[in-house]
């Protein structure tokens, strides 16, 4: 299938990125990426005139494709650099996925909906984003292959509290960056640092309110 990414399409994106600066985001890196991948290709046609618009929106199974300036925030506070491990929780549309290959890393990247399993799995490979996909519950991580340690986690939905199994398959002076559901108070993203392998080794920094749809802990996949 032929896709297109028009002059208008690469307009709008150099404006979605210039917009993306002005809200604070300065990693170079993350800026090129996100002005290189066409948002448009991760939704479906009938939005494209909203792609390029710092908006989430519908991709099916009940999940949306995140604001651009969270996928620039994550990936920012993420401090990727080339050939490091990324495991992502949650691959949704696969924006964020090719974001991180077109960063240069190898990543690793789980979903538990099969149908956006399937059809992202497909749509990545045919954009030559080298990803590895898997189905199954996030929650866990990947236990039964064994790619890890990685450098990096990545989680696209909000959990209730941060997933051990995930700490435990983080290296040491690795970065997870996680939503984390706070109650009343709504999400608030964080950076943890894990110095050591205990909980009290770990630096954690909060970086502000966000919305995404819950983490689906243990839930049957469908």
């Amino acid at each position: 299938m032929t896709r297109q990414d028009t002059y208008k399409h690469k307009g709008l994106r150099q404006q979605m990125c210039d917009e993306l600066r002005r809200k604070g985001i300065a990693d170079e890196a993350v800026l090129q990426a996100m002005n290189e991948v066409p948002r448009h290709w991760f939704i479906d046609g009938a939005l494209d005139a909203f792609a390029y618009q710092d908006r989430a929106l519908k991709i099916g199974c009940e999940q949306t494709i995140s604001h651009p300036s969270t996928v620039a925030m994550q990936s920012q506070l993420l401090g990727v650099l080339p050939g490091m491990k990324v495991l992502e929780i949650g691959t949704g549309s696969g924006y964020q996925t090719a974001i991180l290959c077109k960063m240069g890393a190898k990543v690793y990247t789980i979903e538990r909906q099969k149908g956006l399993f399937d059809k992202t799995r497909v749509l990545l490979a045919d954009l030559g984003f080298r990803a590895r996909c898997f189905l199954g519950d996030g929650y866990r991580g990947l236990t039964e292959v064994n790619y890890g340690p990685y450098d990096r986690i990545i989680v696209t939905c909000g959990a209730r509290e941060i997933p051990s199994a995930l700490m435990e398959q983080m290296k040491e002076g690795g970065i997870m960056v996680i939503p984390l559901d706070g109650g009343e108070q709504g999400q608030e993203m964080l950076r943890i640092t894990k110095n050591g392998p205990t909980e009290g080794d770990w630096k954690v920094e909060k970086f502000g309110a966000y919305s995404f749809v819950p983490m689906l802990d243990g839930r049957a996949m469908r």
